[in-house]
């Protein structure tokens, strides 16, 4: 992608609208193109500018309940050229397997102290704006503790490190990034891979979105 990253802002509360705003716009690389405070604000702003991403609250008016979920995938299906990051407080995992259980194409589910790390936040933003997904580590980690305490849950086979893996991997880092945050080699994290996928009967994707889905539709799936 050349030239700066457009993004659209959409939060209600005024003074978290605007500092993170300015937070972003500081950023090298980020052109923040126009600031909304509800759900008819960003939309019409989508459809005005048509930016390269979204960073959107999970709660605005009108009703203050799942809003922004409901404009992400609004978003997308109107206008799949945009990615679209959901900032929420909650990490059970319920909005973003509501966000992403359709496709995480484009999608990213962060919780909202990333905000304060602007640098994941634009890292988000780019990922996304490529049409890749992103979530939020400690979604993940809430999700497997899930899974992981379901009675007979294949996840219980994992080691620590593939645990670990599991985790990076479902936030939409490559092999790469994952050996670095690791401190591994690139092999290791493909033979931890491997076994992850054979651990819990998936069928290893080379492509990140699929991998990802891959992991949360187990994650999300039920016991038989």
């Amino acid at each position: 992608m050349s030239g700066s990253l457009r993004v659209v802002f959409a939060e209600d509360n005024y003074l978290v609208r605007e500092g993170t705003a300015a937070l972003l716009a500081e950023s090298d690389g980020i052109e923040v193109v126009a600031t909304v405070g509800d759900l008819a604000g960003l939309l019409g702003a989508v459809a005005e500018h048509q930016p390269d991403a979204v960073l959107t609250d999970i709660r605005m008016p009108p009703t203050n309940t799942s809003e922004g979920v409901d404009a992400a995938l609004r978003i997308r299906q109107d206008h799949p050229q945009v990615g679209v990051v959901v900032l929420s407080q909650y990490d059970d995992g319920e909005y973003a397997m509501a966000l992403l259980g359709g496709g995480a194409s484009g999608l990213g589910y962060l919780l909202k102290e990333r905000v304060a790390e602007v640098e994941d936040l634009v890292a988000a933003l780019r990922e996304v704006a490529r049409g890749g997904s992103v979530l939020d580590p400690r979604v993940v980690e809430r999700l497997v503790q899930r899974r992981s305490q379901e009675q007979n849950s294949p996840l219980a086979q994992l080691t620590e490190r593939e645990s670990q893996v599991l985790g990076s991997m479902a936030t939409g880092r490559n092999n790469a990034a994952i050996a670095r945050g690791l401190f591994l080699s690139e092999r290791a994290v493909e033979k931890h891979i491997n076994a992850i996928f054979h651990k819990l009967g998936l069928s290893e994707e080379p492509e990140v979105n699929r991998r990802v889905m891959a992991v949360l539709a187990f994650l999300n799936a039920r016991p038989a």
